[in-house]
């Protein structure tokens, strides 16, 4: 199909050189079909450029905000809403919003065997287990926060580039070069300088059960993670959308099942979206567009641009932690989201040159 368009174009003719060179059989004077052509590459560029700065300013706000939001919806240290409750709004609107990118697809290309919703029991039989990793993983997210701060959390989330890369090593068969490997000591090492407190006896300020909830939830994303990338290469050609739209599906599934064993007697009582305020929705949207927002960088700029978002995210998290959360930031922890940078880097510069 590409080619019989491109054919039906050399056949037709370039609109651009008929526009210069025959306006009336004559060539205006002072203008070159060359110069036309690298002022297309030009603006390509600059769209191209225009598009990325988009796309990293978009994932570094949103990286930054995710956990600021999430302490910043509490209410005297406690959560005066439901967190299963936010949750299943969060997947309800990443459902939302696969459906929607469904519907302009099927506007402009039409229903096709890849892009259809009507599936077999044998593909969707795979969901359930990242959905349901998925869920435990964003419950301890808002758990942890009684152990740890915003700019720590931003710190102690890189642990899981460790247990996705030994994950992709283990489950998937794929070779870590020695720059990874080395990358992921740096990474441990980043984590524990940032967490030294020299203020107290106390020799790390997030205590063992911060560490403790803060490897499972590594562990956890990693795993859905390697195994949602499983599923989706199991057929290439399926839109993404689709597979989206049946994992999100399964988590607002479970997440209504975490709703009727936690908090169905409060959501009873006193409704769906008690003590939900402006920060809450803030929060819902932010956890729901940043998984967009991390599609956009793959499709639309690179990897690089991920760990650009995710440096210039602690250190935002840190600085605006101050002005709300009064939060102090120490040489141990400058240094120690230092390191982490370097490392985030060193492993992407290793996945790079494999």
């Amino acid at each position: 199909m590409e080619y019989r368009k491109i054919k039906d174009q050399d056949e037709d003719g370039d609109p651009i050189r008929e526009d210069i060179e025959n306006r009336g059989g004559k060539v205006l004077p002072g203008v070159s079909v060359s110069n036309v052509a690298a002022f297309g590459g030009i603006s390509g560029e600059r769209t191209k450029w225009k598009r990325k700065s988009i796309v990293t300013l978009a994932l570094t706000i949103l990286t930054s905000s995710q956990a600021i939001l999430i302490v910043w919806s509490k209410r005297a240290g406690k959560y005066e809403y439901s967190v299963t409750t936010a949750n299943f709004s969060v997947e309800a609107l990443k459902c939302a919003l696969s459906l929607a990118a469904l519907l302009r697809i099927w506007r402009t290309e039409g229903v096709t065997e890849d892009n259809r919703l009507s599936t077999t029991l044998d593909e969707v039989s795979v969901y359930p287990i990242p959905a349901a990793l998925y869920l435990v993983k964003n419950l301890l997210q808002y758990y942890i926060f009684a152990y740890v701060d915003a700019p720590g959390y931003q710190i102690l989330k890189n642990l899981n580039i460790i247990s996705t890369g030994v994950l992709y090593w283990i489950i998937l068969k794929r070779k870590l070069s020695e720059i990874q490997w080395a990358a992921f000591i740096l990474l441990c090492a980043g984590c524990t300088t940032a967490q030294l407190n020299s203020s107290s006896d106390q020799v790390l300020q997030t205590p063992f059960q911060g560490w403790v909830m803060a490897i499972v939830m590594a562990l956890l994303s990693g795993f859905a993670g390697v195994y949602t990338e499983a599923i989706i290469k199991r057929r290439p050609s399926r839109n993404i959308n689709v597979q989206n739209f049946w994992l999100y599906v399964f988590g607002m599934g479970f997440n209504a099942m975490a709703i009727l064993i936690q908090d169905f007697d409060a959501v009873v009582n006193k409704g769906f979206f008690h003590g939900y305020s402006l920060i809450t929705t803030l929060m819902i949207l932010n956890h729901a567009l940043s998984g967009i927002a991390v599609s956009m960088v793959m499709k639309y700029a690179d990897n690089i641009v991920k760990v650009y978002s995710t440096s210039v995210a602690m250190l935002l998290t840190a600085v605006v932690s101050v002005f709300l959360f009064g939060f102090h930031l120490s040489l141990a922890f400058f240094l120690g989201s230092t390191i982490v940078s370097v490392s985030v880097y060193l492993h992407s510069i290793g996945k790079v040159q494999r």
